[in-house]
């Protein structure tokens, strides 16, 4: 396959940078959203819920194209971030970081509310007789017991973040070394002579980055289960 490009090398790098990135600032509030549809009840729950899972309906270009809108130089938060920050996120890495966040975010607030679910209310109700506020549940309850499906909620967020294309090319376009990540840079090798090369290099890396993952995501869900065993 041969020797990784300054190019690849960076493309890389800039993935999982992205990737963890967008999987940090998704993951407290994926895990706030995912406890409200659980555990709580309110008017408009189907709305919200639907809205949360919008990114998964939608074509992923239009999605890039409603984070341009918002979050471009003229739009509403964009414009707001630039007057008050002097901070622009359109065709930069943070707004790939924003891209990937967004895309990955449904994916991970259903894995953790899946979780919660599962969790017997009657811990709940054994918490509350107890005295425990809600936000004493959550923190005591909720959460330790829903940490598996946390770290499976992660790692679908991390691979989903590490893929993303459509709304990251629409959002922040392919630009070498600065947000070209490795999809970005697979398309652009599909469109080069001699391009199989670098693809499959390209290929393989995503391939065992998504392992990686899989395996950490699988050893934090087991030590959290063993952390569960006196709960029983």
């Amino acid at each position: 396959m041969g020797a990784f490009t300054a190019e690849e090398l960076q493309a890389i790098a800039l993935s999982v940078r992205v990737a963890a990135l967008a999987v940090a600032v998704v993951t407290p509030l994926a895990i706030a959203v995912a406890w409200v549809l659980a555990r709580w009840q309110f008017r408009g729950k189907v709305l919200f819920d639907a809205l949360i899972h919008l990114p998964l309906v939608l074509p992923p270009v239009l999605t890039g194209y409603i984070l341009l809108v918002l979050f471009g130089r003229h739009g509403a938060i964009g414009a707001r971030l630039q007057e008050w920050f002097g901070v622009s996120v359109a065709f930069r890495w943070t707004g790939a970081v924003i891209a990937a966040g967004v895309m990955a975010f449904p994916l991970f607030v259903r894995s953790v509310r899946l979780s919660i679910e599962a969790i017997p209310r009657e811990l709940d109700e054994v918490a509350a007789s107890l005295g425990a506020g809600r936000w004493q549940r959550f923190w005591r309850v909720s959460l330790p017991l829903s940490l598996p499906g946390i770290a499976a909620g992660s790692t679908l967020a991390f691979a989903k973040a590490l893929g993303e294309f459509g709304a990251t090319i629409t959002f922040v376009s392919n630009i070498p070394g600065q947000t070209q990540t490795i999809a970005l840079a697979i398309q652009s090798l599909t469109q080069v002579p001699d391009g199989d090369a670098g693809i499959a290099r390209l290929a393989l890396v995503s391939v065992l980055l998504s392992l990686g993952a899989l395996a950490a995501s699988e050893w934090l869900a087991r030590r959290a289960r063993r952390g569960r065993r006196p709960l029983r």
